[in-house]
C-alpha cells in the first residue's frame, strides 16, 4: 500500500511537471516529438543535441504547438528507446537514460530527461549541437566541432588529461576488479573481453586535450585507478575525511582518514558507517534489505561522484549523536535547499557517475535524492535536508526512539513473529535476538517484544524462574502460523 501510495505521489507530480513544460513551449532545453506509432530518427538527433549543449528535456506525445497528442504503440517504443540509446552505433559513446511514462487527458505521454554529458556524442556518426532553432547537424563545421570539444574540457575536471600519466602508474588490479563488478551486473557487458587500455579508453578515462592535442589518462581515470602515490601528484589535497563524533566533540570517538583511489574510498565509506550506524530490520516486499546501508550508499556516491575536485576543500562525513552530516567541494547550479519535488539532477562528474553505475554503485541521475528520502523516513522517521551551494551538504537527522518506530513500521507484527519464532528453534540470548531483528533499544524489545511472546505461549525463557538471570535464553516451539 506504501509503494502504491509513493508511485501515485510521483506520478502527480510528474503529471504537474510535464503540463508546465507543455505550457512553456519548446527552446532551447525543451523538445516536443508526436511519436504516436514509432520514434522518429529525430528523437535521437535531440538526445545527442542535449548531452552535447546543456541538456533538456523531451516528451514523446505531444506536437510542436504543445498540443497533447499522446503515443499509442507505448511499450514498443519505450522498448526501442532504451535499446537503441543504449546501442552505440546509434549514440556513442553511448548513454544510460530513464524514461517515465504518465498519463495526460487520457492519453499517454512519454518522459525523457537527457543531462549535459561531458562527453561529445555522436549519433549516427554525426556531432549534433543545439541552439534555439533546433538540432544542427555540425560534423562537418571544425570550428564549431574544436569549440564542443574545448568547451567539455574546460567545463567538467573530471576531463582534464595527464599525458604523462602510464598505465603502469594505475592498479591493475581494481581495473580488473572493476571489470568483474560490470560483468556481474550484465553478463554480456562490453567491458568483458576488452584489455585494460581498451576498457579504459571505452569508459572515458583515456581522451586526447583538443586545446593542447595531447592524449592520456583523464583525473577520473586517475582517481578511480591511481596507485597511491599517482593520485597524491595529480591531486595533492585529495581526501574523504570520516568521522564519529558523540562523545568527544571537541575532537573524535573514531576516524577514518580516507586518500586513497575511489573505488576503495567508496568501501570504507561503508564500512565506517556499518560499524557505527544500527541497521533496523526492513522488508521491502518479500526480502530484507538495509536501509542504513541504502542511506550511506547515496551519501558516498554524492561525496564521491558529484563532488567539484578542483576544489581543495576537505570532503568529510560526520556521524554525530543526532545527525549524520557530508560535506563536499561543489560547483553549484543553483543555491539554496534542494526540494527533492521539483529538482532536475545536474551531473557534476558524468564520466565517473557512468563509471559508478556501470560497476552496480550508483543508480540513475535524479534517483539518489528520491532514494535518500524514501530511505530516511524509513530509517529516523525524517527528512533529509540538501543544500546546493559552493559546499554541498547533506544532512540526515537521527533519533533513537524513531530508528525503532522504522522496524516496527517496516515489519508487521505476524511477519516479524514468524521470524522471531524461526530464529529461536535454537535457544538464542536477548542480545542475539536484537542484534538478528537490527533493534538497539533494550526496553523497547523486552517490553514490546520480547514480553508479549512469552506471555502468549509462543515463546519460552530456559530459566523461567530466574527471568533476569544473564545466562536466560529464549526458544520456540516452531513458527506462527
Amino acid at each position: 500500500m506504501e509503494n502504491l501510495l509513493v508511485k501515485y505521489e510521483d506520478d502527480i507530480m510528474l503529471k504537474n511537471k510535464i503540463l508546465k513544460i507543455v505550457k512553456q513551449g519548446e527552446g532551447l532545453r525543451i523538445e516536443f516529438k508526436e511519436c504516436r506509432q514509432n520514434i522518429t530518427k529525430e528523437v535521437y538527433q535531440t538526445v545527442c543535441a542535449f548531452l552535447n549543449r546543456s541538456g533538456g528535456e523531451l516528451l514523446l506525445g505531444v506536437s510542436d504547438d504543445g498540443k497533447i497528442m499522446g503515443v499509442e504503440n507505448i511499450e514498443q517504443i519505450r522498448k526501442d528507446f532504451v535499446t537503441a540509446i543504449n546501442n552505440p552505433q546509434k549514440i556513442t559513446p553511448a548513454v544510460y537514460l530513464s524514461i517515465d511514462q504518465v498519463e495526460i487527458k487520457n492519453k499517454q505521454v512519454l518522459y525523457i530527461y537527457v543531462p549535459e554529458s561531458s562527453q561529445v556524442h555522436k549519433c549516427n556518426g554525426k556531432i549534433y549541437d543545439r541552439n534555439e532553432d533546433g538540432d544542427l547537424n555540425i560534423t562537418d563545421n571544425n570550428t564549431l566541432v574544436t569549440a564542443l570539444y574545448i568547451n567539455k574540457q574546460t567545463i567538467y575536471t573530471e576531463n582534464k588529461v595527464f599525458p604523462y600519466c602510464k598505465i603502469t602508474d594505475l592498479r591493475v588490479d581494481l581495473i580488473n576488479k572493476a571489470r568483474t563488478l560490470a560483468v556481474n551486473q550484465n553478463s554480456n557487458h562490453p567491458w568483458k573481453n576488452l584489455t585494460n587500455l581498451e576498457l579504459l579508453k571505452s569508459a572515458k578515462l583515456y581522451t586526447k586535450d583538443y586545446q593542447t592535442n595531447k592524449e592520456g589518462f583523464t583525473l577520473a581515470g586517475i582517481l578511480l585507478f591511481g596507485k597511491d602515490e599517482t593520485i597524491l601528484s595529480a591531486l595533492p589535497h585529495h581526501k574523504t575525511d570520516l568521522i564519529l563524533r558523540r562523545q568527544n566533540l571537541d575532537r573524535y570517538d573514531d576516524r577514518d582518514d580516507v586518500r586513497t583511489n575511489l573505488m576503495e574510498s567508496y568501501e570504507r565509506i561503508l564500512a565506517f558507517a556499518q560499524k557505527h550506524l544500527p541497521d533496523p530490520f526492513y522488508l521491502e516486499g518479500t526480502q530484507r534489505i538495509s536501509i542504513r546501508d541504502k542511506i550511506i550508499r547515496e551519501i558516498a556516491s554524492n561525496i564521491l561522484i558529484h563532488r567539484e575536485y578542483s576544489n581543495p576543500f576537505p570532503a568529510k562525513i560526520i556521524i554525530e549523536k543526532n545527525r549524520i552530516y557530508s560535506e563536499n567541494g561543489n560547483k553549484p547550479h543553483g543555491h539554496g535547499k534542494i526540494n527533492p519535488n521539483n529538482f532536475s539532477p545536474y551531473p557534476k562528474n558524468p564520466v565517473l557517475a557512468k563509471f559508478f553505475k556501470e560497476i552496480g554503485n550508483a543508480d540513475e541521475l535524479g534517483s539518489g535524492v528520491r532514494n535518500l528520502v524514501k530511505y530516511t523516513q524509513l530509517y529516523s522517521n525524517s527528512t533529509p535536508q540538501l543544500v546546493e551551494e559552493d559546499i554541498f551538504k547533506i544532512i540526515i537527522p537521527l533519533t533513537d526512539q524513531a530508528t525503532d518506530q522504522a522496524t516496527d513500521q517496516a515489519t508487521t507484527y505476524d511477519e516479524r513473529t514468524k521470524l522471531i519464532l524461526n530464529f529461536c528453534k535454537i535457544e538464542k540470548s536477548t542480545i542475539e535476538i536484537m542484534t538478528y531483528l537490527g533493534l538497539i533499544h533494550r526496553r523497547h524489545f523486552r517490553l514490546d517484544i520480547l514480553q508479549p511472546l512469552i506471555t502468549k505461549g509462543l515463546l519460552f525463557p530456559t530459566i523461567p524462574d530466574k527471568p533476569n538471570s544473564p545466562n536466560q535464553k529464549y526458544y520456540s516451539k516452531g513458527d506462527s502460523k
